[in-house]
């Protein structure tokens, strides 16, 4: 594999660094997919997990993963990208590799910690190297498409864990989910550290401060998001579909297709500007969700849902990049998925909490309420000059 090497070139995106990253990271979130149907079946089949075992062994993964990633930005910064994603990928796949002999629930957990530890060292490496790797102004193409990585490991990941399961047991799924991140272990030993050359970092810190108000927007996006995608497959059922499979197959294809196609817009449009409505698009489509109750609402809302979702990250991730220096990219990027993080956290609980209490329909109306203060604020940071990036004035 072509290793990445910083400065290639200053217009071109798609370098053989760039294509490298990109294969190391559909090779590792592939096999990060293949364990989501797989770790479930096997706490509660094998191990004899209750629901409460099986919720604690699967959540026991974003612990260290949260807990993490400000450090493990820190370290991007301090001691190189590279690093970081060999030993993320290295660790990941012992931990994976070691529950093929796993017989007891605790030691599941412990191993499911260790791969929370890996995915904070790997993840925040890998967004920290798409900034380095990216031509100036071209940040958000960037993002958009080694965001299909990400997309594509996690949509046929599943699909791959079950096959294996199927054909040869969990022994199986886990080899082939180990061989994958090993690959892409070894894969990035080849790469060229792109943090070379740059300024020494600032002091330690946790929290980036050029990050946070772009990260608290992105929080808010991905808090909808993930409780629209948690409570889909109850709801669909309230409106007497089979299953939540084509509302999940439409919203895939319009965020990969959204990408794909539309990926120069977050680099040509101010960015702030474009997190503003793309966080009002999600707002829409939850409310549209919310207040139709129907099949057909149900389609258009998530397809507005999944347009806004499209342009959401690539256009917070732009702004980061344009308002951090490149020797501190990796504690900003850390501060950013952490804030993630808490969102894939935090949306389903306040989806669940309103629903409990008011109804599915009712959290998503939540849902698009967090998302409207969000694109309120962004917009209104558009307007300050102390936030002001590419253009936003």
């Amino acid at each position: 594999m072509t290793p990445p090497r910083p400065g290639a070139s200053a217009s071109r995106l798609f370098t053989p660094a760039f294509i490298g990253l990109g294969l190391v990271e559909l090779a590792y979130f592939t096999a990060q997919g293949i364990t989501i149907p797989l770790t479930p079946l096997f706490a509660a089949g094998p191990l004899g997990a209750d629901e409460v075992g099986v919720g604690i062994t699967v959540g026991s993964f974003s612990v260290t993963a949260l807990i993490l990633r400000p450090f493990a930005g820190q370290m991007a910064d301090r001691r190189g990208r590279r690093p970081l994603l060999i030993g993320g990928a290295l660790l990941a796949a012992a931990a994976i590799a070691a529950q093929a002999v796993v017989t007891d629930l605790g030691v599941l957990i412990g191993l499911r910690l260790l791969m929370g530890v890996a995915e904070a060292f790997f993840f925040v490496a890998g967004f920290a190297m798409v900034a380095d790797l990216a031509p100036p102004g071209r940040a958000g193409e960037a993002l958009s498409f080694n965001s299909l990585a990400l997309y594509l490991g996690i949509a046929f990941g599943p699909i791959v864990g079950e096959a294996m399961l199927d054909i040869g047991g969990f022994e199986l799924g886990w080899a082939v989910a180990a061989g994958l991140t090993l690959a892409a272990g070894i894969g990035a030993i080849a790469f060229d550290e792109t943090a070379a050359g740059q300024p020494e970092p600032a002091p330690m810190t946790i929290i980036h401060r050029g990050a946070l108000l772009p990260s608290v927007g992105l929080f808010t996006g991905v808090a909808g998001m993930a409780g629209f995608l948690w409570f889909l497959a109850l709801y669909v059922r309230d409106l007497g579909m089979a299953g939540a499979g084509p509302v999940l197959l439409l919203f895939g294809l319009v965020v990969v297709g959204t990408r794909i196609v539309f990926a120069r817009i977050p680099d040509r449009v101010p960015p702030f500007r474009l997190a503003a409505a793309a966080l009002a698009m999600i707002a829409v489509g939850l409310a549209t969700v919310a207040i139709t109750q129907t099949v057909p609402g149900l389609f258009a809302g998530a397809a507005l849902t999944a347009l806004g979702v499209a342009f959401t990250t690539p256009a917070f991730f732009a702004a980061i990049v344009a308002r951090v220096v490149p020797s501190e990219r990796g504690v900003a990027l850390g501060t950013t998925s952490l804030f993630i993080d808490l969102a894939f956290g935090g949306g389903p609980m306040l989806f669940g909490f309103v629903a409990a209490g008011l109804g599915i329909p009712a959290a998503f109306m939540a849902g698009a309420i967090v998302a409207t203060v969000g694109a309120g604020g962004t917009a209104y940071a558009a307007t300050r000059r102390h936030v002001a990036v590419n253009g936003d004035r």
